[in-house]
């Protein structure tokens, strides 16, 4: 049963609208790259401290041993970095919510002016991050604050994590999942447009290095270009890729996108003179996977398609790593959080739109592993993540935040 209006929601949301984009925009200033997450933190905790309990959770390199730990970026120092655990206190004997999201950012995108001065303009903040994630902590922030003012006093505990390093992999999370956290529900706040995302693909990041025999372009008969092998290896990637997603077909959410896990080879380097076949050569691309595989399986299978398809040179001349291993994740729509969650923001007048994410993220860690019902749900538009035209619309934060005081006060209870 609610106790305050959706006009009242709405209404506390927007009063808090000058201190939300003042917080994000300061947020946005910090340039929290993977490994320099800890000033934008200490901000964070600062804003936090008057509506939830803080805690920094420190991390160590011991994580760098975990079997999930991702290292796209080699040699990040973990001594004297943190998380954040935030909790607000219920009164008792309701359910529990835990809310997830990211403070490091990708670097500037390629012609991208101001990344880290933010600006506000036609009701949007510009910057990095303004999406991807810190607009999400705005949303939380705005919530938080809304729910106070309110007087909303949910009988279940409210926590949230404020983690580094999701964008490398998810090794921020990796380290709150490995300390250990119970909840009733998980909210994972990543920029959905206002859409509600119970199933979230899965992916590997891999790399492969070939060897190659180099030499001269007059003596073509007598080299071997580790660049063509690495063209090769695009190529039998590219038909295993086909074979599983004519696989992963008929899983519901999925289904209705063509391509819902794509590949991508995203860096190839080779070579330093253009006569001479290369003697090594180093492909990086990302396969995405649907729940009928796991990450472990895919990995496998990648491994044996060059094995298969390669030539004998081939065969004998790479190494494959995988520097980023998600598993997909799947909560059933029909789930009482999916519910709740689209009943809330229908009563805002939103679509409550139920469908699946095509990227992956950080859910899978709280849904598989701590076997927490979890979901992907945010403003802003995974389209401008990552791009030089970054941004958010304070509209969508406020709008997000009303649907999360509705959700914590309809799904961790009231007195």
């Amino acid at each position: 049963m609610t106790t305050v209006s959706m006009d009242q929601i709405r209404a506390a949301v927007e009063a808090e609208r000058r201190s939300a984009e003042e917080f994000l925009c300061e947020l946005i200033r910090f340039p929290s790259l993977p490994g320099q997450e800890s000033a934008a933190l200490e901000c964070a905790a600062e804003r936090f401290a008057p509506l939830a309990e803080v805690e920094r959770v420190p991390l160590s390199n011991a994580l760098r041993q975990d079997e999930d730990y991702s290292n796209p970026i080699p040699d990040l120092d973990y001594e004297g970095r943190f998380n954040l655990r935030l909790k607000r206190p219920g009164t008792g004997g309701g359910r529990s919510l835990l809310m997830n999201t990211h403070i490091d950012v990708v670097p500037a995108s390629e012609g991208h002016e101001r990344p880290f001065d933010p600006r506000i303009a036609g009701g949007e903040i510009f910057g990095r991050g303004a999406c991807d994630a810190k607009g999400q902590i705005a949303v939380i922030y705005t919530a938080l604050k809304a729910a106070r003012e309110l007087g909303v006093e949910p009988a279940g505990d409210v926590l949230v994590h404020l983690v580094v390093e999701e964008e490398v992999g998810g090794n921020g999370t990796l380290a709150m999942v490995r300390r250990g956290e119970t909840a009733d529900a998980c909210i994972v706040l990543e920029p959905t447009a206002l859409q509600i995302l119970p199933s979230v693909r899965g992916a590997v990041w891999f790399r492969v290095t070939l060897a190659g025999r180099p030499g001269h372009s007059g003596r073509a008969q007598e080299t071997i270009s580790a660049l063509k092998m690495a063209v090769r290896v695009m190529e039998i990637f590219e038909r295993y890729h086909a074979r599983l997603l004519a696989a992963s077909r008929g899983i519901p959410l999925f289904d209705r996108f063509p391509n819902p896990m794509p590949i991508t080879f995203g860096k190839l380097q080779a070579g330093n003179w253009p006569a001479t076949a290369p003697s090594r050569a180093v492909l990086e691309g990302i396969l995405g996977l649907l729940p009928n595989k796991t990450r472990h399986e895919v990995m496998a299978e990648l491994r044996q398609a060059i094995l298969d398809e390669g030539d004998a040179w081939l065969k004998q001349h790479f190494t494959l790593e995988f520097m980023y291993r998600h598993d997909a994740h799947v909560l059933d729509p029909s789930h009482p959080l999916v519910t709740s969650l689209a009943a809330s923001a229908r009563e805002l007048g939103l679509t409550g739109e139920v469908t699946a994410m095509t990227a992956s993220c950080d859910s899978w860690f709280y849904n598989n592993q701590l076997k927490i019902p979890t979901v992907v749900f945010g403003a802003g538009d995974l389209g401008v993540a990552h791009s030089n035209e970054e941004r958010i619309a304070w509209r969508q934060i406020a709008d997000a935040a009303a649907v999360l005081v509705r959700l914590i006060e309809t799904w961790c209870g009231r007195d």
